[in-house]
């Protein structure tokens, strides 16, 4: 789910003898004598060419050239989270991303998702402080049915696992706020269960017992993590402030 303010929404041969029909060659020689003497060459017999096994050597060759290029098909996080930042680049956070888009950003995410350095991402500190929202396909997050000029400029999720907190904060032009608790269902996914809305960030509104949903982390180093929510919504974000720390 996307933790949001407007929605409660949180890829061997054998060659055939040409004498086979006729196995002997008989060849005739007539004599001044009326004697009549037969010679006879048997034929000669074919070549056998025996298939040998490859040797350990042969073996350990073939090993070597095969790895290499198995393993050179797998890229790393680093080269993953360029392609990811390159491809997220024109898209205005996802505003502006077409199907195809989404489907080349989503691909590049799952791969990126294949390499996360933390498998267990509820047990990590890095989780902690403020992050900002680069992509997103939440169209209530975007606000994509509004103006442009009245979309909120920038958009952060903080997140503190002591207190096991969360916080989503809109910027210019309407600075509106909301919090909520969470619950660990397992070692990457929590429950949210959202408590009060702030109007500009001031004017307190409890949030009403249906604002619920999960968020599963699925991606986290010091500088990205990746999420997704029960709706099936895609979240990108980069870390701003991990000293950031959310209201109680």
């Amino acid at each position: 789910m996307a933790l949001s303010i407007h929605s409660h929404s949180i890829f061997l041969t054998t060659t055939q003898s040409q004498t086979s029909s006729n196995p002997n060659f008989l060849s005739f020689h007539r004599q001044h004598a009326p004697t009549t003497t037969f010679h006879y060459f048997p034929a000669s017999k074919p070549t056998i060419h025996k298939l040998s096994a490859p040797t350990d050597t042969e073996k350990w060759r073939a090993k070597v050239s095969f790895f290499p290029a198995f393993l050179n098909k797998r890229k790393d996080a680093k080269t993953l989270k360029e392609e990811l930042l390159e491809a997220i680049a024109p898209l205005d956070r996802g505003a502006d991303a077409t199907a195809e888009d989404q489907q080349v950003v989503d691909q590049i995410a799952r791969n990126l998702e294949k390499v996360s350095p933390i498998k267990e991402t509820l047990k990590s500190n890095l989780l902690n402080g403020k992050w900002e929202l680069i992509y997103t396909t939440s169209s209530s997050i975007l606000q994509t049915q509004r103006p442009k000029f009245l979309r909120s400029s920038a958009n952060y999720q903080a997140i503190s696992l002591d207190t096991l907190r969360a916080q989503n904060m809109e910027s210019w032009p309407f600075f509106n706020q909301v919090t909520a608790d969470l619950t660990p269902l397992n070692a990457r996914k929590v429950a949210v269960k959202f408590d009060y809305f702030k109007i500009a960030g001031l004017i307190p509104v409890k949030a009403p017992d249906s604002a619920r949903g999960e968020l599963e982390i699925t991606y986290l180093d010091e500088e990205m993590r990746v999420s997704r929510g029960d709706k099936g919504n895609l979240f990108i974000l980069k870390m701003v402030d991990p000293s950031y720390q959310v209201p109680a």
